[in-house]
């Protein structure tokens, strides 16, 4: 089974699977195919992280976050008269993408498992929709649309992404030949290639040609780290996510305080779930603002923030009757999860993503590859947690979840949506866990979302407008500021869920806030 936030893309892995392939060459399939059909969320210029759970044995993450390129450096930008990095543009553009490394280390795993599907054919939906055309969706005509200002003049935007200089409509037919050549050139060359091989000298060009910092020494020092994943043991299972410098830490902190704040004690969906939930955000909030960044850069060991006594004093600042005042610190990006579950148990949690709306909005002339803005994350304040060093890697907001459950169950779990992130795997792990909801219910339910993400500006507690109106007035009533959405915002993210039972029975739910579909057979 496989689930995806655009419908194509779960198709792509579905296929791969009936051909034989295992979870991981059906993500790459995935993963490749999404790059191309959602390419306002994701692409192969951005970065990705891994999450394979097999069905014994250890859990297995690969963080493939690019670091900042060499000449990339603090000075470089205020000699430019900069204050802060640019989200837009060439100055933009100063992090290594990963995503494709990903896939090779991925492909590295896949084969200690029986893995021996051939890169041209995990690659092959993704080269067609490139050259043949797609649909555009609703999702990509509006974010074109929405960004249209800031991204038209960008080098390459307008000849890839507009029709006659307008944004497409949606069901458009949607062509990227370049892309798909480029893409043809990797299965050819191999996913090496794109760091150490011909592949990265053209890539090298592009750079010169739209006067990034990156240059090939950057590709070259690269490498996508295959490492253990963070874990934390609750009453209900065994919870994954990945190490800094993603929030992964958080989205498990958040957990371990539900648990101690007796999150099984309340009503599902009630104002009490939600007030708890928004209070569990807030504290772990405030671990992921005083601690996260690179790791070689952080002054403690990620997993002392999943410390019992840690989690003990923040779980007791929660109180049920009233709200702690908060201004977080805004963590955006535009992103996709997926999720397979092959035949054999082997599960895999992947996030994929180039950080705000296509990126940098650069679009290299060579190879027409929408180059991710991640870097603009970092700070040009020395003193700062997130301050630009060359060779260091940026904070990211992506963090792909997975569980095995104490009743056997095997869980993946994720969405796309910056601050969102940590903030919808609760949701859907308290409804479908803690409370025992169908996962198609967990997933649909109405969300929320305090602070910001993608194309917001308030810090308030947003709600989606189906919540009943006397859980809006409860909320109120404990102190939240309380801001409505549409009733299915795609701001609440795009989340996807497989569990697969100990029998072999799997269950899935893609989110009708986006464009995906679950795969089976």
């Amino acid at each position: 089974m496989a689930v995806a936030p655009h419908a194509l893309a779960s198709q792509s892995a579905l296929a791969v699977l009936r051909d034989g392939g295992n979870a991981i060459e059906a993500m790459v399939a995935a993963a490749a195919t999404i790059s191309v059909v959602y390419p306002h969320m994701n692409g192969i210029g951005g970065d990705a992280f891994w999450l394979i759970v097999p069905p014994t044995g250890d859990a297995v993450a690969i963080d493939a976050a690019g670091q900042a390129a060499q000449a990339a450096t603090i000075a470089a930008y205020t000699a430019r008269g900069l204050d802060t990095i640019p989200v837009r543009g060439p100055q933009a553009m100063n992090t290594v993408a990963g995503a494709v490394g990903s896939w090779d280390a991925a492909l590295k795993v896949s084969q200690t498992h029986g893995g021996h599907q051939t890169l041209p054919r995990l690659l092959r939906d993704a080269i067609d929709y490139a050259q043949d055309g797609m649909p555009v969706t609703a999702s990509q005509a509006h974010a074109t649309q929405t960004k249209l200002r800031e991204l038209a003049q960008q080098p390459g935007f307008a000849e890839r992404f507009l029709w006659q200089g307008e944004a497409p409509a949606t069901g458009m037919r949607f062509r990227q030949p370049r892309l798909g050549d480029f893409m043809a050139r990797l299965a050819e060359e191999g996913l090496d290639s794109f760091y150490r091989g011909r592949i990265a000298a053209t890539l090298a060009e592009d750079f010169r040609a739209v006067g990034a910092l990156l240059d090939i020494d950057d590709l070259h020092a690269f490498t996508a780290r295959t490492c253990r994943p963070l874990q934390l043991d609750l009453a209900a299972g065994r919870i994954f996510n990945l190490a800094p410098p993603t929030q992964g830490v958080i989205s498990l902190a958040m957990l371990g305080l539900l648990e101690r704040a007796g999150i099984r004690d309340v009503a599902a969906d009630s104002a009490d779930h939600i007030h708890l939930c928004v209070e569990a955000t807030k504290q772990a909030f405030s671990l992921r603002d005083a601690y996260l960044s690179d790791p070689a850069c952080m002054q403690i060991a990620p997993e002392s923030l999943l410390d019992t006594p840690r989690l003990d004093a923040l779980a007791a600042n929660i109180q049920l009757a009233t709200a702690r005042p908060w201004k977080g610190v805004a963590r955006m990006g535009d992103t996709v999860w997926m999720g397979v579950i092959d035949a054999n148990g082997m599960a895999v949690s992947f996030i994929q993503s180039v950080y705000h709306e296509f990126g940098s909005g650069i679009v290299l002339p060579q190879s027409g590859i929408n180059w991710q803005n991640r870097g603009a994350s970092f700070s040009l304040d020395p003193k700062h947690l997130l301050a630009l060093q060359p060779g260091k890697k940026p904070f990211h907001t992506l963090n792909p979840a997975a569980a095995r459950l104490a009743d056997g169950r095997t869980m993946v779990y994720g969405t796309m949506g910056g601050d969102g992130q940590p903030q919808t795997q609760a949701a859907v792990f308290s409804r479908a866990i803690w409370f025992g909801q169908p996962l198609q219910q967990a997933i649909s339910a109405p969300r929320w979302l305090l602070g910001r993400t993608w194309g917001m500006n308030s810090d308030t507690l947003k709600l989606e407008s189906r919540f009943a109106p006397e859980i809006i007035a409860d909320l109120r009533r404990r102190g939240h500021e309380v801001e409505m959405l549409a009733a299915y915002d795609e701001s609440a993210g795009h989340a996807g869920a497989i569990i697969r039972s100990p029998d072999g029975v799997l269950e899935g739910a893609a989110d009708p806030r986006s464009d995906g579909g679950v795969a089976a057979y």
